[in-house]
């Protein structure tokens, strides 16, 4: 039925067939969610210094100082392995990874430049790509057992995947869970690697020793998939109540 309805507009009006067919589905931008502990301040920081950046300065710049900076966290955290204090470059990078990946999207909303489709997708497959190249870092620094570094990237990519599917199928995009958002992980980041330097091993309950990283290895999994759980069920509840079988 169907190719004969195709037919017959080809024959009548091939011209508005044709710009039926080239036609682009409006693009539905996805409402920001962001709860996290340090969520307002933030925002008040990044806009302040958005509104004071060189205007030769552009979202796309901050983004690849982003994505550098944590590849090459990445590389400190395997150079630990032999050299310690590559664990205090670590904390420099995390610094430059916040400044360009928080910055770049408020640049882009204070000077209304933004590109909503460009930004999710490329943000978000640099996010992917960067996690990728800090838990490799990890488990070659042998501060973490390389098991749990595989653990806690799968944690990530699943949660990370479960907020996007949220974003097209709810058409809100949550930046943090638990009032945790990444601004609070690099912050316990920092944290851990000066520990490092000072205490690598610890005892639990009198057991041990235990790598430190390897705890909060651990710990930061069990979280992440709560966290999975816990939204995966709310998400499927909610869309099982909008859209219910008539």
């Amino acid at each position: 039925m169907s190719s004969l309805l195709v037919e017959f507009c080809e024959q009548t009006s091939p011209q508005v067939l044709q710009e039926v067919r080239s036609a682009k589905p409006a693009f539905r931008d996805a409402t920001r969610v962001h709860r996290s502990f340090l969520a307002a301040a933030e925002k008040r920081a990044l806009v302040w210094m958005a509104e004071r950046m060189p205007r030769w300065i552009h979202s796309d710049h901050l983004t690849i100082l982003g994505l550098g900076s944590q590849l090459l966290a990445g590389f400190c955290y395997a150079l630990s392995r032999w050299n310690p204090y590559a664990l205090l470059l670590v904390i420099g990078c995390l610094a430059l990874n916040w400044f360009g990946d928080s910055l770049d999207g408020t640049i882009a909303r204070v000077r209304n430049q933004q590109r909503p489709r460009y930004g999710f997708y490329v943000d978000h497959m640099i996010d992917s790509v960067g996690a990728l190249f800090l838990m490799g870092g990890l488990a070659l620094s042998g501060y973490l057992h390389p098991a749990i570094a595989i653990g806690l990237l799968i944690a990530f990519l699943l949660l990370s995947i479960q907020s996007y599917l949220a974003t097209y199928a709810i058409g809100e995009f949550h930046l943090s869970f638990w009032k945790f958002g990444p601004t609070e992980i690099r912050i316990l980041l920092a944290i851990g690697n000066a520990a490092l330097l000072f205490k690598p091993v610890v005892h639990v309950l009198g057991r041990g020793p235990y790598r430190l990283f390897d705890i909060g290895g651990l710990v930061a999994i069990t979280g992440m998939v709560a966290m999975l759980i816990v939204a995966t069920a709310k998400n499927t509840r909610r869309l099982y109540l909008e859209e219910p079988v008539r």
